[in-house]
């Protein structure tokens, strides 16, 4: 039997992680034919069928669950092996990746981009806008930034900022087709635009004040689950929004949207940065960390 290359049994890895050829692809840099033939040429070397294709999926054979289960501790001593080179160096450098909800991109990392990279040169740095709920070690992630409710308890979780507060919106033309809602009850008389969590389940739509707790259940015609396009359609009248305050701001200020219930607006939780626990941290994301802190600090 030929032995197998780490090349070979990275892109193995990546191709079982994602259970697709084309999400594997673009991770690794090549084409899905390239993917593909460096698999077949892997299970020719091995002698077994490592993975079931179908036109629609991609799935593990026994034998490919057993590899990969001995591969991922193998693959994650060899990246930290290759993090104390790191070390050495005057300024960190590799690929970084993180998970990041859309809000977090705009109001956090979009604002330090051209520094980070300005100060880490050497460093490659992937951003995947994705609010759902990740398993950043399973996908291959260094680094996920969420609300810190969201926030796995055996995660090392630092918190870099604020959260966008939830902010409930709608347009001149809507409210004066309807009655102004004065609290969260009124809610349920009113068409409001519903936003679905990637795990399948709708946003919650709560609020507190004076200490004191609540959700409300609403109806409305129209699931999303995206948040500029709920913001659209509040702008053209469909129904009441309920949205990160990040993004109807400049909405608000031109008179196009109406902020509601303003005194009912939960407390903000922020937004922390977190990464496994049980992997050595990267030198990338080190210097990630503490540019990410420094600008907390600094700001007011």
């Amino acid at each position: 039997m030929h032995k197998p290359s780490l090349a070979e049994m990275s892109a193995f890895v990546a191709v079982a992680e994602r259970s697709s050829f084309a999400k594997a692809a673009r991770q690794l840099g090549i084409s899905p034919s390239t993917l593909s033939e460096t698999i077949r040429g892997l299970e020719r070397k091995l002698g077994v069928r490592l993975l079931n294709r179908t036109t629609r999926s991609v799935g593990l054979t026994q034998v490919g669950e057993r590899l990969l289960a001995r591969l991922r501790p193998a693959l994650d001593s060899f990246q930290a092996a290759v993090e104390t080179i790191n070390a050495f160096r005057d300024k960190p450098s590799g690929q970084l990746r993180l998970t990041v909800p859309r809000p977090a991109a705009r109001t956090l990392i979009a604002p330090i981009l051209g520094r980070f990279l300005a100060a880490y040169p050497d460093v490659t740095l992937e951003i995947v806008i994705d609010s759902a709920l990740t398993d950043i070690v399973r996908n291959r992630f260094d680094a996920g930034i969420r609300p810190g409710h969201r926030v796995e308890k055996d995660m090392v979780a630092i918190r870099i900022g604020e959260d966008a507060r939830p902010t409930v919106v709608a347009s001149p033309d809507y409210l004066a087709r309807h009655k102004r809602p004065e609290k969260p009850a009124d809610l349920r008389e009113h068409v409001c635009i519903r936003q679905r969590y990637a795990s399948g389940e709708l946003h919650p739509w709560a609020f507190e004040r004076g200490g004191k707790s609540l959700e409300v259940s609403v109806e409305g015609n129209l699931i999303v689950n995206d948040g500029d396009l709920a913001v659209r359609a509040a702008v053209d009248g469909v129904g009441i929004a309920r949205v990160p305050g990040t993004l109807v701001g400049e909405h608000i200020e031109q008179g196009r949207l109406v902020a509601l219930l303003e005194d009912w607006a939960p407390r903000s939780v922020g937004f922390f940065l977190y990464h496994s626990s049980s992997r050595q941290t990267p030198a990338a994301l080190r210097a990630f960390i503490e540019f990410m802190k420094e600008r907390a600090r600094k700001r007011p």
